[in-house]
């Protein structure tokens, strides 16, 4: 069994075919931002003192960006959705049940949607915690500097904002209807040329009922 930071990856045959399923689609940049989110969201639910079903929080974080892989990604929805839904028949394949994988597909739906998955089950709101750490530093101060330090030793981050922000562009571009509403339109607003946010309000203006 595989120990970083005093977490342990556990070693299970569902483990080890998720790791390499998700080593074999993508770049070496997503894989280890990938196990730093298990990483780093088991280590914020040991602070919080929640229950979580550590294999269950380790398909979620290594898949929640599957979606922006070759191999998985969709044109006509979202990237979110993508890598849930392959996460769920991943799972429903080596005989987790229904309500579990149905746990994990929501965690990595709404990995990208603020404040709602911490309301929700330890493995959603701890896939979350996971990516809001390693993604944008929320609660940096939450953990030792030795326990950041362990992880990343284990799966660097090399220019790490500048190429996460590139994968997320590579992996959106071209199905730009799909980031209405969230996070990822600042990523096209910011990286993609001619990209323009639709607006909500002119949805609504423009919407078919007469008043």
């Amino acid at each position: 069994m595989t120990r970083i930071a005093d977490i342990d990856i556990p070693d299970t045959r569902l483990i080890r075919e998720a790791t390499e399923l998700v080593r074999e689609a993508a770049t070496p940049l997503v894989f280890d931002h990938s196990r730093r989110v298990f990483l780093f969201g088991a280590l914020q639910g040991r602070r919080r003192g929640l229950d979580f079903d550590p294999e269950l929080l380790y398909v979620g974080a290594m898949f929640h960006d599957l979606g922006l892989t070759g191999k998985y990604r969709t044109a006509d929805q979202r990237f979110e959705i993508d890598g849930a839904d392959e996460a769920r028949r991943f799972l429903l394949s080596h005989g987790i049940a229904d309500t579990a994988a149905d746990t994990v597909w929501t965690a990595i739906a709404l990995h990208t949607t603020p404040e709602i998955p911490t309301r929700m089950a330890p493995e959603i709101a701890l896939v979350t915690a996971g990516v809001e750490y390693d993604v944008l530093g929320i609660g940096f101060d939450d953990l030792s500097a030795a326990a950041r330090e362990a992880v990343v030793a284990a799966h660097p981050r090399p220019d790490f904002k500048r190429r996460i922000l590139a994968a997320f562009t590579d992996g959106i571009a071209h199905r730009p209807a799909t980031t209405f509403g969230n996070v990822k339109a600042d990523v096209l607003e910011r990286f993609s040329p001619g990209y323009v946010r639709p607006n909500f309000v002119d949805v609504i203006e423009g919407s078919a009922w007469p008043e």
